[in-house]
């Protein structure tokens, strides 16, 4: 019966009533709504991330005989930033993103993500719009904040900011988690993140959401450096009831300083015998003609339906999953 729903009628109108009350907490604020291509001629950098591509033989300049490449976004990150470039102030968009990411019960290739942008805006002051945003969909506790480096001290007795490579295996094999993948990687931010998703998360953000903020900056390409810390990047992630919900930062600015992280990425992709991906230019000239300060983050849609619908999986959210699309 694949031709069916996986979202219920009834679960389909309180998912309309959440995003209209998404809407009404952003015209309360006068952050307007915007609408930004999900089809463009570049994809992001980030080691972590694989686009979706097609392709298109019509653009003016098109060459005949080899059809251009375009690119399903995976979030509206760098157009929206674009928008405020061109004199936009505080903007918000609901949008689709596309992930080539395995299926899971937390994942669909194809998601719904909520992207906004303060003007003026540090870190602390978008958690606590964040915040308030869950409270007001979730009505949950007040959320913690805890640091990158004191909850990885706190759960698994490490400094993150001051470890060896040797060090982060030791822990996995000592926590029995050990493999022939792990043994054999070589970057301290992968070993960082296994444990992180593996170890720490699920032991936080049972009762009440979390942020952890101030991450390394070799885990934020997107992020400005901490004015104390220059380890750190102001980079802030959001968990709740085992769902990471939320990614922001307080935007990085310095167009020379974003276009050295994405070579950077490209160098990494190509020791790994990964694809290197087309630096988005665009984005590149909209930082050099002057982005405002302003802080940005991005909540996973589907994944916030779920825990305010109390489900388990996200086909449950979602109309159609991707092996009934």
């Amino acid at each position: 019966m694949n031709w069916r729903a996986t979202l219920s009628w009834e679960d389909a109108k309180k998912k309309a009533l959440i995003l209209n009350k998404i809407r009404l907490f952003f015209s309360e604020l006068d952050v307007i709504e915007v609408e930004t291509p999900v089809l463009g001629r570049s994809t992001v950098t980030d080691i972590h991330l694989e686009a979706f591509q097609t392709k298109f033989d019509f653009f003016s300049d098109s060459d005949l005989n080899n059809s251009d490449t375009l690119y399903l976004q995976t979030s509206p990150e760098y157009c929206m930033k674009r928008l405020l470039a061109s004199g936009y102030q505080s903007i918000y968009q609901i949008s689709k993103a596309f992930r080539h990411e395995c299926k899971g019960s937390h994942h669909n290739p194809e998601f719904t993500m909520l992207e906004w942008y303060r003007l003026g805006f540090e870190q602390e002051d978008l958690m606590n719009e964040v915040a308030s945003l869950l409270k007001e969909i979730l009505f949950c506790n007040d959320p913690i904040k805890v640091t990158y480096q004191n909850i990885f001290i706190d759960k698994v007795g490490l400094d993150p900011l001051n470890t060896t490579c040797t060090e982060l295996k030791q822990l996995i094999y000592d926590e029995g988690k050990m493999s022939e993948w792990l043994f054999n990687e070589e970057s301290c931010d992968v070993l960082l993140q296994f444990i992180m998703s593996e170890l720490i998360e699920p032991l936080i953000g049972h009762n009440e959401p979390i942020f952890i903020y101030n991450f390394p900056i070799s885990q934020a390409s997107l992020a400005r450096k901490n004015k104390v810390d220059e380890r750190v990047a102001e980079r802030f992630e959001c968990y709740f009831k085992g769902l990471e919900l939320v990614n922001g930062f307080t935007e990085l600015t310095d167009p020379v300083e974003q276009l050295n992280r994405f070579n950077k990425d490209n160098i990494y992709r190509d020791q790994q015998e990964m694809q290197k991906k087309t630096i988005d230019r665009n984005f590149i000239e909209a930082l050099r003609s002057g982005l405002p300060n302003c802080s940005g983050v991005a909540l996973g849609v589907d994944r916030l339906l779920m825990l305010a619908l109390n489900k388990t999986s996200i086909d449950e959210v979602i109309t159609f999953s991707i092996d009934r699309a």
